[in-house]
């Protein structure tokens, strides 16, 4: 078997970007992985602008509190005003450029009007309250680098320097297709033996939530001739194509079968739990990923290794999760043979719990938890031991 680390490098040394590109407008953009780094054509801001709602003055004017000025102009966001005089200020508000002549502007929580004059009370410092030209971007700066994958952030700086479409990779297509004669789809009685697909869901939002182009097969009975149509099919139609259940070693697994009769398998087992039985291959062009049927197995299988091989593949140049020291409100006495993956909640304390039951078929484990403690072979854990945590927050966005 191979190890956790092993089977992500591995994975990862395999993975192709797609490589065809298309450009789409940037309000269309979130989710999807640019093909090409952005520049700026402009400075921003593009002129010196005030931070504050106030008066822009020179400081040379004001030489003590209550200093009494005349108001000269009046400057809004969007308008132009004219060069600051000698001895006046100038009436100034949050974004309006500051007048060439102007060093500083005072808050107007600083200042009060009377009739056409205000009285300053306080001391400028030169500078004080400007948002300097460039500041933020220059012009010919790179904004954005190939492999970005485009957030609500991104789309905002893409705005911020007028670019209206973006060049990213096509979505990736990934297949996914079920085994079991016991699952049956939610919204049918269930009959004895059988259960509810729930890993058809689980996946559906993994795979949606990347911002892959999801086919759906659904179940598939368990025989080998279904199975072989089955992932034929799904490997014309997809780049990657990934399975739950059928790649163990019973005698009604056929999934890995049907892969080595249309493929090849390059990599079987991983010793970690949960999630042992994962299998990695290729039929034809696709690459295939089958995971275990256990709920919890799949989703934290698919979390661990799959998302960082969907994201290369999409052209991502950020891929990998972080953990974090956290420190444990338990204790963990098995030391086991296998790297161990338990679901975990950050308390208010700022410590972890986990949740009672981390059988791999207790789905309520995922949902209550925030992430997933990192347990290495042979580690046990005392309440107060620093324990590596990798949040959700890094496996599900």
């Amino acid at each position: 078997m191979l190890s956790a680390s092993q089977l992500l490098d591995a994975l990862l040394e395999r993975a192709r970007p797609v490589p065809s590109t298309e450009t789409v407008s940037v309000t269309a953009a979130r989710g999807r992985v640019l093909a090409a780094p952005q520049t700026s054509a402009i400075t921003v801001p593009p002129l010196d602008n005030s931070a504050m709602d106030g008066y822009a003055v020179r400081v040379a004017d004001v030489v003590a509190a209550g200093v009494r000025l005349p108001v000269s102009q009046r400057i809004l966001a969007g308008a132009v005003g004219q060069p600051l005089q000698p001895g006046t200020a100038a009436r100034i508000f949050t974004g309006a450029p500051v007048p060439p002549g102007a060093d500083a502007v005072l808050m107007q929580e600083y200042c009060y009007a009377e009739g056409d004059d205000v009285v300053v009370n306080a001391l400028p410092r030169p500078g004080e309250n400007i948002r300097r030209a460039g500041e933020d971007i220059e012009d010919g700066a790179q904004v954005l680098a190939a492999g970005t994958r485009i957030g609500a952030a991104e789309m905002g700086l893409a705005a911020s320097v007028g670019l209206a479409g973006l060049p990213v990779f096509k979505k990736l297509k990934v297949a996914c297709f079920f085994t079991g004669d016991e699952l049956v789809t939610p919204g049918t009685p269930l009959q004895p033996g059988q259960i509810y697909n729930s890993n058809r869901y689980t996946l559906t939002g993994l795979v949606n939530g990347l911002g892959c182009e999801l086919i759906d097969l659904g179940i598939v009975p368990d025989t080998l001739e279904a199975t072989e149509a089955a992932l034929a099919h799904a490997a014309r139609e997809a780049d990657v194509v990934i399975t739950s259940g059928g790649v163990s070693v019973g005698e009604a697994d056929y999934v890995k079968a049907a892969v080595e009769k249309l493929g090849r398998v390059e990599m079987w087992k991983v010793a970690m739990k949960p999630g042992k039985p994962l299998v990695y291959g290729r039929v034809n062009d696709a690459d295939f990923i089958g995971l275990p049927g256990n709920p919890v197995s799949a989703f934290v299988t698919f979390c661990l290794f799959v998302r960082p091989f969907l994201l290369k593949r999409m052209g991502a140049g950020d891929v990998l999760y972080r953990a974090f020291p956290v420190q444990a409100d338990f204790a963990w006495r098995k030391p086991g043979a296998r790297r161990e993956f338990l679901r975990a909640q950050l308390q208010t304390d700022g410590k972890l719990a986990l949740f009672p039951n981390q059988s791999s078929g207790v789905l309520t484990s995922c949902a209550w938890a925030d992430g997933l403690v990192d347990i290495e072979i042979g580690q046990t854990v005392r309440p107060g031991d620093w324990v590596r945590f990798i949040p959700f927050s890094e496996l599900l966005a």
